[in-house]
């Protein structure tokens, strides 16, 4: 999936003075903002936004994440966010890069996993729903 576009989408974001410490520099766990932000735009994407997850009868949570930061975001900073779908059969794995859009420098790397749990049993599905490869467009 990481080679065909279908499955990528980027967000263009300037880094807000409130995401920023004391030295001007973007305080770690905001990444993990921008990941949502970028996340968001790549389900709605697929029509497989929170919402219709939910409507779907499954909730998604993330359960595992990383981020490994290359260089230091800024205030004012134009970035770039890129989420691509890298795994789908027993969980979402989506990746993330950002750039700076100026420079097209890589500053961030990182992923999220996230599981299917039906919402009534709250019960962890070991294979994610048919619906997940419906909205994306593949086969189990």
């Amino acid at each position: 999936m990481l080679s065909d576009p279908r499955f990528s989408v980027e967000v263009e974001l300037s880094i807000p003075f409130h995401d920023v410490d004391a030295m001007g520099v973007v305080w770690h766990g905001n990444y993990f903002r921008y990941f949502e932000i970028a996340r968001e735009a790549l389900l709605a994407k697929f029509n497989y936004g929170y919402r219709e997850m939910k409507a779907s009868g499954w909730l998604w949570p993330v359960v595992d994440t990383r981020v490994k930061y290359r260089a230091a975001l800024t205030f004012e900073q134009t970035v770039r966010v890129r989420a691509t779908v890298e795994e789908v059969e027993n969980r979402l794995r989506i990746a993330y890069q950002i750039f700076d859009a100026k420079s097209g420098q890589r500053t961030t790397t990182g992923y999220t996993i996230q599981v299917a749990v039906a919402e009534g049993s709250q019960e962890l599905s070991f294979v994610s729903p048919e619906i997940l490869f419906e909205r994306l467009g593949v086969k189990p």
